[in-house]
């Protein structure tokens, strides 16, 4: 993999700029505008925990999106416990909605994108104690939606309704260096997009770079409802649980901001 510098990054960027309309690479793949450019700057696609330009993390996203973009995945403390298939399934699951079709009929599902800034329809969100420098998960039977009913009665006969005890969290120490460490330096990347002939293209239009990522902004965040907790698990696979931000969001979460 090619290597570069902060200057290298910003010329090729901006002679990609100057290209104008550019097909997207990977026609029907939401990550399109993504994988286009990283192809464009000879950078291979990868998942790792670590930035994708080596030194610098590269983010990129369709202008006019309402998409959330994902900024790492982190499961619970206490890990041991592993929490999301051990407790929220079993305990606080519903069924499947392809139950019975695509999978078994016993199959069941725990789908939650969690704010802090309000209480999901059947009952969760964030809190953030600054005591305990945690980041929490919290259950509120009182907040269950009606639409919710027959669930909330299974939660009562499984579990009881009160307060999610053990509750899942993230240390402070532990969010601070898993996002410091994905989102150090950003390159952040907007598009234009439009359809030429039937086919997808882009033109990269907004160049920002974000540096100096500040902990206390991600914390503001998650209480400004600005970042999410999602979980996406069912009986028979556990998709991980991601921390996602706003798609307009992500300057917000640093203390400089360099526009071109």
């Amino acid at each position: 993999m090619e290597t570069f510098s902060k200057e290298d990054l910003i010329e090729r960027i901006e002679k990609i700029r100057e290209q104008g309309w550019i097909p997207n690479a990977r026609p029907g793949n939401a990550g399109g505008v993504g994988n286009t450019l990283e192809d464009l700057l000879g950078i291979e696609e990868n998942n790792l925990p670590i930035p994708n330009a080596r030194e610098w993390e590269l983010k990129t996203q369709r202008i006019g999106t309402s998409s959330l973009t994902t900024l790492f995945h982190m499961e619970p403390s206490p890990r041991a416990l592993k929490f999301v298939p051990a407790v929220f399934l079993p305990l606080y699951g519903w069924l499947h909605k392809a139950a019975g079709a695509k999978y078994p009929q016993t199959e069941m599902s725990f789908r939650q994108t969690i704010s802090g800034s309000s209480r999901s329809d059947r009952g969760f969100t964030v809190i953030i104690n600054r005591d305990e420098e945690k980041v929490k998960i919290s259950f509120n039977s009182k907040a269950i939606a009606e639409k919710h009913a027959e669930w909330l009665k299974s939660v009562r006969k499984r579990v009881g309704l009160s307060e999610l005890n053990p509750q899942p969290y993230w240390g402070f120490t532990d969010l601070f260096h898993k996002a410091g460490t994905k989102l150090k330096n950003c390159f952040y990347i907007r598009a234009e997009r439009k359809r030429i002939e039937g086919r997808e293209h882009f033109w990269y239009k907004e160049i920002k770079i974000l540096t100096e990522f500040n902990f206390d902004k991600f914390l503001d965040a998650i209480e400004q409802g600005y970042i999410y907790v999602d979980f996406d698990a069912r009986t028979g696979h556990n998709h991980g649980t991601k921390f996602r931000l706003k798609h307009d969001k992500l300057p917000f979460l640093y203390s400089s901001i360099q526009k071109f």
